[in-house]
């Protein structure tokens, strides 16, 4: 068994705030969180950049202000006209202290809608979806039509779980400004989570002829074709990306999963060593490698992948699973090590706590190969009370297997047919034998 470590979209990324509404959608949509010196900061109060005697730019109270450079005593920012210029620190606070500011303003103008928006901001900072989510309602109850405010609350209600009403805002975002991809990348996501990829791949689609250099959004679609059960589309994504991006690692990892879930592993092992090549401290990398190397057969380099990726990361449960089975079940006498299988597998089940039906699994087929049969026995019956029902058939014939003190096989009803067959066999040479004997002594 093995995981993708292919980049997964979280269009809800907690840390990034409502800056500018424009800016924060994009940095929400895209799952990436800002920098430290991308985060806005806040006007605490009126001030004015001077060049000279001259004004060049009047910073009102609740402005945000992007931080370009951080100093001692001060912030080199950048205003939403293009200004730059330096604002003392006390005259400027983050995201999540401005709640104040924001409320001071609602009061004086308490029919102006951008306000709550910005406000908004300051609750998600701090964690406080609901108070974030009803600020926005009142914005657009009082008119406060822009996309971005849709785009924004489209978020809250999916940080929430309501889905239905997030695309709904969505659709809107996208009918005021169908320029934009933010809601696009967003309903995008909410598609994925809805288990309706097409769609997804849809809005992906229509969010690259917006902006066909990002990348991020090709990888993302490639995601989406893959769940959609179109691999090949997936495929061509990722080639296309690494065209222009050859030591892009998500990519790459990306496709050498689907070419493992093609069944095409030696294609998949290419992929996975260029990965190593680049990452060479990428535990996943190895451990992808290793299983598809085991695939071909290729057992003494799979079994070396494991150890790497179990050095690298010594509490990696899934190569320690990998590793066990490998060892339990390998025909070649010189690799086989019940010993060290049962070692690996019991760590692997510590660390998911016993509740891992594959981990478990490894371990009945370790002791198993050991002889332990009774103990074989007692794993394997919970398997068989924990798996999934398309999975029990196979289990409950592995636990005869072991009440019969045989070891695993990867197909039960083969391998007890192969077994009968050179039972007979033995049988009739044995009988032949006894015959053979029998006629010899009756001769002398």
């Amino acid at each position: 068994m093995y995981r993708s470590q292919i980049e997964s979209m979280n269009a809800i990324r907690r840390f990034v705030v409502l800056a500018c509404a424009c800016v924060a959608t994009q940095l929400f949509a895209t799952g990436f969180a800002a920098s430290p010196m991308s985060v806005p900061v806040v006007a605490r109060i009126e001030m004015k950049l001077a060049n000279g005697d001259k004004i060049i730019d009047v910073i009102e109270q609740g402005d945000l202000l992007t931080v370009l450079e951080e100093r001692e005593d001060d912030y080199v920012i950048i205003t939403h006209d293009g200004t730059k210029g330096a604002v003392d620190k006390v005259n400027a606070v983050q995201i999540a202290e401005s709640g104040d500011i924001y409320t001071d303003l609602i009061q004086r103008n308490p029919l102006e809608g951008r306000y709550y928006t910005l406000r908004a901001g300051s609750w998600w900072a701090l964690g406080n979806i609901e108070k974030a989510l009803e600020d926005f309602d009142r914005a657009i109850e009082l008119g406060y039509e822009e996309a971005h405010a849709f785009t924004s609350r489209g978020l809250f209600h999916a940080a929430m779980g309501s889905h239905d009403k997030a695309l709904e805002d969505y659709d809107k975002a996208i009918e005021l400004d169908p320029t934009d991809v933010a809601p696009l990348i967003n309903r995008a996501a909410v598609f994925m989570s809805k288990n309706d990829p097409a769609s997804a791949a849809a809005d992906y689609t229509t969010a690259l002829e917006l902006e066909p250099q990002r990348s991020s959004l090709q990888r993302q679609r490639a995601i989406a074709w893959k769940a959609a059960g179109q691999p090949e589309m997936a495929i061509k994504d990722y080639d296309a990306i690494l065209e222009k991006q050859p030591e892009d690692v998500a990519a790459i990892m990306g496709r050498g999963y689907i070419h493992f879930q093609r069944g095409r592993h030696t294609e998949a092992v290419e992929d996975f060593a260029r990965a190593i090549e680049l990452n060479p401290k990428d535990p996943v990398a190895f451990n992808n490698r290793g299983y598809n190397r085991f695939k071909l057969g290729k057992l003494v380099g799979a079994l070396q992948d494991y150890d790497r990726a179990i050095e690298l990361a010594p509490k990696y449960p899934l190569a320690l699973q990998n590793r066990a089975w490998l060892l339990a079940t390998a025909d070649d006498e010189a690799l086989r090590d019940p010993a060290e299988a049962i070692k690996s597998a019991k760590a692997a089940c510590e660390l998911s706590d016993y509740e891992s039906v594959a981990d478990l699994s490894a371990l009945a087929a370790a002791l198993a190969a050991d002889g332990q049969f009774e103990d074989a026995v007692g794993w394997q019956e919970k398997v068989v009370q924990r798996v999934a029902q398309q999975y029990k058939d196979f289990a409950e014939k592995t636990l005869a297997r072991y009440q019969d003190e045989k070891p695993f096989a990867k197909d039960p009803d083969q391998a007890n047919q192969r077994e009968r067959e050179e039972a007979e066999a033995k049988g009739k040479a044995a009988a032949a034998a006894e015959s053979n004997q029998t006629v010899a002594k009756k001769t002398l």
